[in-house]
């Protein structure tokens, strides 16, 4: 399992025109090729009269298996939509994401090359408005202390590369967070060491967080 990978950072939007014909690109994260597939659903009902509806995405391989990726011209000339595409979200490094943009014609042929342009730049303008995220493999946890901790534990995690992930305030404070699982046990022992070991500590499971949001 990799450690790290990136992805985009929120739902990114845009919209180009190019000698009348507009191009309208959606990028998303998804977690399947069935959410990309189903995303490409969505945006055929949304946009039901344009003709071209052209995709690509890249799905992270699970557990050892190669990467799914995915790309259609959709009636486009052949490498003109969904490989240019495809080469805008493999070049940023992105994983887990599709992009569908969809064009209305304008009247006007912009030839093979301007099609490799108009849906580059659309695929282009879409990421500039996503951003790009990193998701790495973090060891999540919660802990449970008396609110007379509270400043010193703050601080502590202020100043390391822990991930506050929730806060819940009843009789006592609970945190869950998520840190680098190769940093979980000495997080564990300093975070009982400030509390004289009178932290309650709730090991959960590992997973994906952000831990670096570049929104555009």
């Amino acid at each position: 399992m990799e450690n790290s990978y990136l992805t985009v950072g929120k739902n990114g939007d845009a919209v180009i025109e190019v000698k009348r014909s507009r191009f309208i690109g959606a990028l998303r994260a998804v977690s399947s090729s069935g959410e990309a597939e189903a995303f490409l659903a969505s945006e055929r009902k949304i946009y039901h009269d344009a003709k071209h509806h052209c995709s690509a995405y890249i799905i992270r391989g699970r557990d050892g298996a190669p990467d799914t990726v995915h790309s259609s011209d959709d009636g486009e000339p052949s490498g003109t939509a969904g490989k240019p595409m495809l080469e805008v979200i493999d070049g940023a490094g992105l994983k887990d994401v599709v992009i569908v943009v969809t064009r209305y014609f304008g009247g006007t042929l912009l030839g093979t090359g301007g099609l490799v342009r108009a849906y580059t730049d659309a695929a282009k303008a879409a990421l500039a408005d996503a951003g790009i995220a990193k998701m790495s493999l973090m060891q999540e946890f919660s802990v449970t202390f008396d609110y007379t901790h509270t400043g010193s534990i703050d601080h502590f995690i202020g100043h390391h590369d822990i991930s506050r992930l929730d806060a819940v305030y009843t009789d006592k404070v609970e945190y869950r967070l998520a840190v680098s699982e190769a940093l979980y046990e000495n997080t564990v022992k300093e975070l009982m060491d400030i509390t004289s070991s009178s932290l309650t500590v709730d090991k959960g499971l590992s997973s994906y967080v952000m831990v670096s949001p570049q929104t555009g």
